[in-house]
């Protein structure tokens, strides 16, 4: 006899329901919408691609496409019913990016010299907005309110602009070297501060733009957003997970600071040119993905919904 397949038994892998027409038909138009945007952009998007390759800020860059789509996919199974798309929320993020790039090519037009990040944030800004004018023009309504997160994770692509840059090193390292004089006065060692310059006994030194972490702060970001999104529910801890990383990079720079500058009083002062002080930013980094990770899997447990009576 064969056996009986109890009808209450779920099934072993659930299957990838097949696209329907009106859903193929709108991803092959924003398909050949984004192949000609892509022409159009191709110099900046190829500047963009090249300078991504010699930074180390934005390494991440070219991830983040491939990010998007991936969140996208995971949730293909998800989407609402095929939905006619409302052409009139295009024009919003279109006038936006048709105005960025008339910016920017007055700019040039007029004699204005801009640094290579900066005309890359222009170009890459524009491409953004109007690849989600043409996402509006294209893919339904209730469709892409779906699909908000991976669509608003393209932001991620545009470079910061140098004064933005600027700000964010200024307030990390800041910040930091006021959390460092913090555990420098719970370690008992002496010290005399001067913005961001310490004077140690027998020894001085200075927390420069360099050390304020922004690189490592803006992965630990953007993963935090990632997380959030694939592991929490509730939108104020999807927030507050991601809020969690500014403290959680202060006190990591704030923590290479203090242990540089205790082996160069106690030990040798020669540990501020060691590997410690030139490489060792991953270690620091791995240090603080314990508690990233502790916070995570808290939020994760008192985020399970609780079953109706």
């Amino acid at each position: 006899m064969k056996p009986h397949r109890n009808a209450t038994n779920p099934p072993a892998a659930a299957k990838i329901a097949p696209l329907s027409p009106v859903f193929r038909r709108q991803l092959l138009l924003l398909a050949a919408c984004t192949v000609v945007l892509a022409g159009c952009f191709a110099i900046p998007l190829t500047g963009l691609v090249r300078f991504t390759l010699k930074s180390e800020l934005y390494s991440h860059i070219l991830l983040i496409p491939l990010v998007s789509l991936y969140l996208a996919w995971i949730n293909r199974n998800k989407l609402p019913p095929d939905s006619e798309p409302d052409r009139r929320l295009a024009c919003l993020p279109l006038a936006a990016g048709l105005l960025l790039l008339v910016g920017y090519y007055l700019a040039r037009h007029w004699g204005h010299s801009l640094p290579t990040v900066d005309s890359l944030a222009w170009t890459t800004l524009s491409f953004v907005f109007l690849f989600l004018a043409a996402c509006f023009f294209c893919v339904g309504k209730s469709t892409l309110r779906s699909l908000a997160f991976p669509l608003a994770f393209l932001i991620f692509c545009v470079p910061f602009p140098v004064f933005v840059r600027d700000a964010i090193e200024a307030f990390l390292q800041h910040r930091s070297a006021d959390a460092a004089q913090l555990l420098f006065g719970l370690t008992g060692t002496p010290l005399l501060r001067n913005g961001v310059e310490f004077q140690l006994p027998g020894f001085r030194m200075q927390v420069a733009p360099e050390c304020s972490g922004i690189r490592s702060t803006l992965v630990l970001f953007i993963s935090s957003l990632v997380a959030g999104y694939l592991f929490l529910r509730t939108p104020w801890k999807r927030a507050l997970f991601a809020l969690a990383v500014i403290p959680l990079g202060i006190f990591r720079n704030a923590l290479r600071i203090v242990t540089i500058g205790e082996l160069c009083v106690r030990v040798d002062p020669g540990f501020i040119d060691s590997a410690i002080h030139r490489r060792g930013g991953p270690v620091f980094f791995v240090i603080s993905l314990a508690p990233f990770l502790l916070l995570l899997y808290w939020l994760r447990r008192t985020d399970v919904r609780k079953p109706r009576s």
